[in-house]
């Protein structure tokens, strides 16, 4: 039984007796579920010019950051507490420059019994510190920002798409 709050929301991974515990989906049935994440990192123009001629000091900073993303993906239950080891069945990282940033979007999806929520974020998350690792040694003012879920399907909870 999980434990209750006095506002009566019941949390999920405690027991009455106060013992922490992972949820238990076996008795779910598997289905598809994905999720996108996006966030972004604050660049000086200068930097982003840098990039686009290809000539900084690190080397292929989208390669190494989608590389990085999806190893996170396909790890985040060895990072996330309580996260359930999942069958990954498709990732996929994508970045767009703008201006004075680059925007990582993360797409996962698991045919399985929980949802890849935590593996979206956690893929964006990653791959955006490794352009901050890739990018350090001429910009450390830049800022990591505005990592949130766009979209998730599948699941008991159904559709959710950011407005």
């Amino acid at each position: 039984m999980s434990k209750q709050i006095s506002n009566g929301v019941k949390l999920s991974h405690w027991l009455e007796d106060g013992n922490l515990r992972m949820i238990d989906v076996s008795d779910k049935s598997p289905s598809k579920r994905e999720a996108k994440a996006s966030g972004k990192i604050l660049i000086k123009r200068k930097t982003i010019k840098l990039i686009e001629s290809g000539k900084t000091p690190k080397g292929d900073i989208f390669t190494t950051a989608k590389i990085a993303g999806i190893n996170a993906v396909k790890q985040t239950q060895l990072l996330i507490p309580l996260c359930h080891n999942l069958n990954i069945t498709h990732c996929d990282i994508n970045f767009e420059m703008k201006n004075n940033s680059i925007e990582v979007k993360t797409t996962v999806k698991t045919h399985n019994r929980t949802g890849v929520e935590m593996e979206a974020l956690t893929g964006t998350a990653v791959a955006l510190l490794t352009i901050y690792d890739m990018l350090k040694p001429v910009d450390k003012s830049m800022i990591i920002t505005e990592i949130k879920l766009l979209e998730k399907t599948g699941g008991k909870s159904g559709h959710y798409k950011r407005e």
